[in-house]
């Protein structure tokens, strides 16, 4: 460590007591600042302390960190604004260091705004800098308090498959052209769009022109690209089925969109009051409706085209969990039928990851122009190295081969979540098609003993159980005393199904 040749509180304590000459009333600055006082052995011990350290850094780095801890003690308040600091003759002299040293850290913490220094007056600490803000906090989705979470909408995250997804960015890395690594094609890159034209024409049955694809950060964000699109062509409204994700109605509404709650039946969209609605687009989940988890017939399907034909307008498809079912194979997506009228998208969100961000929206001709446009002064497209680890993982097999572990997974825990619910709530009835991530469970009301939905939610939340009721989901509630609740069970353990379960029903009996 550089000795220091001064004892600080003393010699700082000097030069703050006395003001320079040309300085204002009371020893402070010109233009009346408040004079700050002598120098107290705390603010010797404490602020100055910070530049030992820094005085010690090997000689090429010693400037710098001078900068940096003095830049640090004026962000933290150790040197509070209107602090009169030492000339930087004395601060060189105190610290063994050059006098060109403090000098140009003067002069750099000066210009970005952190000190002032006036003719005659000497340097002191500006007001411009505010005490540093706390440590980022995490405003992720949570659990904290809950022993199981129930609520839906997330896959096993500890299934991500860590080490292919590894060597697929390796080989992506390795393998992409430097000119990849510049602005990119809004719609995605070229590899990515041709990779998942293919896997989504071979798994779900789509009409898929890689130039039709765009790549997006998730669902959420093709559908606000949407949004924008049918807002500024004219559209103020548009359909979402009730019960329904509550999601897309803030995404919408951020560009300019009402969405209008429309009743489902048995099959789907109920067709009268959709064509009594004057809309042009509807937001629908057909292959395994969110949240009722019942699939679309084919006559409401079709029903459907006929409707947006009519109407000369389009169905947004969200194909959010289209690969997992798991009694028979996956019933095609609808944009298959008509992928001019129908607007299709889908992500990894639930297949792998929703942290990784990564969408796509297959586009019908008569949009495509004005999506990308928007895509592209949205956000200029998204990171290349992520679309091409993905590229390279779907082409090399990886993504199947993931995709059919996961089945295995759910499917054994969505029997586990029955058995429990048949051994802890006899008489629960669970409803929608054997797919997804999430059963509705209609729970008799004797196992509440009569106690309201509210009750019940809180007495499980007593018990370390999270969950949602399907009430969350939809506009009308039942007349009848029985509780009806969304039950997420991709991301837990049979094991922890079945605790969950047992809480939740001793919960009811307490």
């Amino acid at each position: 460590m550089v000795p220091l040749k001064g004892h600080f509180p003393p010699v700082f304590g000097d030069h703050f007591a006395d003001a320079a000459p040309g300085a204002g009333a009371g020893g402070g600055p010109p233009g009346g600042r408040p004079k700050v006082g002598v120098m107290t052995d705390e603010w010797g011990g404490g602020a100055w302390e910070l530049l030992v350290p820094a005085v010690a850094a090997p000689p090429r780095r010693r400037g710098r960190a001078l900068q940096s801890a003095l830049r640090d003690a004026v962000r933290s308040g150790r040197l509070a604004a209107g602090t009169r600091l030492p000339s930087s003759r004395e601060l060189a002299a105190d610290l063994g260091v050059s006098r060109g040293l403090v000098t140009e850290a003067y002069e750099q913490l000066t210009a970005e705004g952190y000190l002032r220094s006036d003719r005659g007056a000497g340097t002191w600490v500006g007001d411009a800098a505010r005490r540093a803000a706390p440590a980022a906090r995490d405003l992720a989705p949570g659990t904290a308090g809950a022993l199981v979470d129930f609520r839906p909408g997330t896959p096993d995250l500890s299934l991500f498959p860590r080490t292919a997804w590894g060597a697929a960015q390796k080989a992506a890395l390795s393998r992409l052209p430097h000119r990849a690594l510049g602005y990119p094609d809004p719609r995605g890159l070229p590899e990515l769009r041709t990779a998942l034209a293919a896997l989504l024409a071979r798994r779900r049955g789509v009409v898929a022109d890689p130039e039709r694809v765009v790549v997006c950060s998730g669902v959420s964000q093709a559908m606000t690209l949407l949004g924008f699109v049918l807002r500024a062509r004219g559209l103020r409204a548009l359909g979402a089925e009730d019960p329904g994700s509550p999601e897309p109605t803030a995404l919408f509404a951020s560009a300019g969109l009402r969405t209008v709650p429309l009743p489902l039946d048995a099959e789907g969209l109920a067709p009268a009051p959709l064509a009594a609605s004057g809309l042009r687009a509807v937001l629908t989940t057909p292959a395994h409706q969110f949240p009722s988890g019942i699939g679309y017939s084919a006559r409401r399907r079709a029903g459907l085209l006929d409707w947006a034909r009519t109407v000369d307008g389009h169905l947004i498809e969200d194909d959010y969990d289209g690969d997992f079912r798991y009694d028979r194979a996956p019933v095609g997506a609808l944009q298959g039928l008509d992928p001019e009228r129908v607007v299709y998208t889908g992500s990894v969100s639930k297949s792998l990851a929703p942290g990784l961000r990564l969408g796509w929206m297959l586009v019908p001709e008569s949009l495509a122009d004005e999506v990308v446009e928007r895509k592209r002064t949205m956000d200029l497209g998204n990171p290349s190295l992520d679309q091409a680890a993905l590229a390279h993982f779907v082409t090399s097999g990886g993504y199947d081969r993931h995709l059919r572990r996961c089945r295995r997974a759910y499917r054994e825990r969505r029997d586990a979540l029955i058995a429990a619910l048949a051994e802890h709530l006899p008489g629960t009835e669970v409803s929608g098609i054997a797919a997804g991530l999430h059963v509705i469970a209609r729970v008799p009301g004797r196992h509440a003993a009569g106690a309201p939905e509210a009750v019940f939610l809180e007495r499980a939340v007593s018990a370390g159980v999270a969950l949602r009721p399907l009430s969350e989901f939809a506009s009308a509630r039942p007349d009848d005393a029985d509780v009806r609740l969304v039950l997420g069970y991709a991301h837990l353990s049979p094991a922890e199904i079945a605790r969950g379960v047992r809480l939740m029903a001793l919960a009811q009996r307490n």
